[in-house]
């Protein structure tokens, strides 16, 4: 990875000015660590009349798998090999963007102790990328860096030489040239548009990256004509944070309007309003969800399959109305924890008699399980394969047939609403499936026929008009429930018919009898 800052000057302000604000010298040859490689800084050529810094960046990539965000979470894009096949130690992006900002610190902020005018001078500057990815193309490059002051040449590389008909490539040969600026405004200019054209990032952008970009953006991206776009990619379409750095961009927008501070527009709303209460987790709301679903069934000896840590078991040992309270897992190591969470060992003995804890799998049909009125799978039909599902349906609802199951799984639709989430992922590193609400419904219909039992869905969380809610509940019942009175309201009626027939013809065979005495 590549780039050099080309300067040009004269005796009297010499183009080896550049080594001062750079803090490198040209006689000396540089190598420092990043996170991610080892940046090196040389000046190929440095006289007066011109002077080139050169920054090369060789990635460690062993590194970056092992730094990285890791199963898909960003880093390289096209993520099914990104890991082992990836364009990261040649083309330009968020890795020299970081090295820039690590090496050349002080030219950034624009500081220079030994000549402390020279950052504030314009002066004439070349900055060459031999390989940008530009996600965007040309087009994009242009408009990204002309409204800023910028001459860009953009040349677009082919996919092969050798095979031009196969056309262009993502990939641009980038030559900026400007003489109105200064390079501490160049470099904060590549800091964040280099990994903006690149449309990835190497790291996990938490909120502090929403500093990160209005600092080196300060002075130019509040009247930038791509702002919107700058802001989204920056902060890799994290859609809160994005709104949250265009909101403060907005107030600096208008304070340099307004010839005032940034403080003194936004001073509508008092601080105490800061700590306003968050919305509960999406947990709390299916655990809460659950309990009021077994609640409705009249339930009191409950079963949590796949009890995991225990925190569904610890929310209904609370509520007296549950009698009993079995907790399964197939870790030991969760039911060691689940233990520890519970306090088991200085529960009293009341309390104690309530709840246990085995291991067990829902692969197998095991009579331990047999006997309760309600069973729950909460969040875990998901991390098991398509092909051991049966199983675990035939151990839960036609050996084991609790009255009453209760299964949550997440509602895939919902995932385009998790920021954080890169399209095409799942929630969790361990789920095997995720689906939408159609099949969970249609598997969860079938389990009913197949083993007599009803089913309705109840949403779980903000129950978005487009997609559906963050989670999906099924709500089984036995169909016993509902029948057994009337098949038994019949049997009693058939019974009663007979009993009056028996009971006619008892009677009938008395009168003739009595009339052929009489006749007699």
């Amino acid at each position: 990875m590549f780039l050099t800052i080309t300067t040009t000057g004269t005796p009297e302000r010499p183009a080896t000015d550049l080594g001062h604000l750079l803090h490198k010298h040209p006689d000396n040859a540089g190598t420092f660590s990043t996170s991610y490689g080892t940046a090196h800084v040389f000046y190929p050529e440095a006289e007066d009349r011109r002077c080139t810094a050169a920054l090369l960046l060789e990635v460690d990539a062993v590194a970056l798998v092992r730094r990285g965000k890791g199963k898909g979470r960003g880093g390289a894009p096209d993520a099914a090999l990104a890991q082992y096949v990836n364009d990261r130690p040649y083309a330009a992006s968020s890795l020299l963007a970081v090295a820039l900002s690590s090496v050349f610190s002080s030219a950034i902020k624009g500081t220079c102790r030994a000549r402390p005018e020279l950052p504030a001078q314009p002066r004439p500057l070349r900055i060459e990328v031999p390989a940008l990815p530009a996600r965007g193309g040309p087009e994009l490059v242009r408009r990204l860096f002309e409204p800023l002051g910028w001459s860009a040449a953009v040349e677009p590389v082919a996919l092969d030489s050798e095979f031009p008909e196969w056309g262009e490539s993502r990939y641009v040969r980038l030559v900026l040239e400007s003489r109105a600026l200064t390079l501490a405004e160049a470099l904060r200019h590549l800091y964040v548009l280099l990994p903006v054209l690149d449309d990835a990032k190497h790291y996990w952008v938490a909120p502090d990256e929403v500093d990160k970009l209005l600092r080196a953006g300060a002075g130019w991206l509040p009247a930038h004509p791509e702002q919107k776009l700058i802001t989204s990619r920056y902060l890799s379409r994290r859609w809160s944070l994005t709104r949250q750095a265009r909101e403060r961009l907005e107030l600096v927008r208008l304070a340099e309007t307004d010839d005032s501070e940034v403080e003194e527009l936004d001073n509508a709303v008092g601080a105490e309003t800061e700590d306003e209460e968050k919305p509960p987790p999406l947990a709390v709301l299916r655990r809460e969800a659950i309990i009021e679903s077994l609640h409705a069934s009249g339930a009191a000896r409950v079963l949590d399959l796949g009890c995991g840590q225990g925190q569904l078991v610890q929310a209904l040992l609370k509520d007296p109305r549950f009698t009993e309270i079995v907790g399964v897992d197939v870790s030991v190591r969760a039911l060691a924890i689940a233990s520890r969470r519970l306090k088991l060992d200085r529960m009293g003995e009341r309390q104690a008699s309530r709840v246990r804890l085995f291991q067990g799998s829902l692969a197998y049909t095991d009579k331990r399980l047999k006997g309760y009125d309600a069973a729950v799978l909460s969040e875990v039909i998901e991390h098991l394969d398509l092909p051991r599902l049966p199983a675990l349906e035939y151990a839960v609802f036609g050996a084991a047939r609790p009255r009453t199951v209760l299964v949550t799984t997440p509602n895939v639709e919902y995932n385009v609403r998790w920021e954080s989430l890169p399209a095409g992922h799942t929630r969790h590193g361990d789920h095997r499936f995720e689906w939408t609400r159609e099949e969970f419904r249609a598997w969860a219909e079938a389990v009913a026929e197949r083993h007599g039992y009803g089913v309705e869905f109840v949403p779980v969380g903000p129950d978005d008009p487009e997609v559906g809610p963050p989670t999906q509940m099924a709500v089984f019942r036995m169909a016993t429930e509902t029948t057994g009175k009337a098949e038994t309201t019949g049997k009693t009626e058939k019974t009663e018919k007979a009993e009056t027939t028996g009971k006619t013809g008892k009677t009938g065979k008395t009168e003739k009898t009595e009339k052929e005495a009489k006749a007699a």
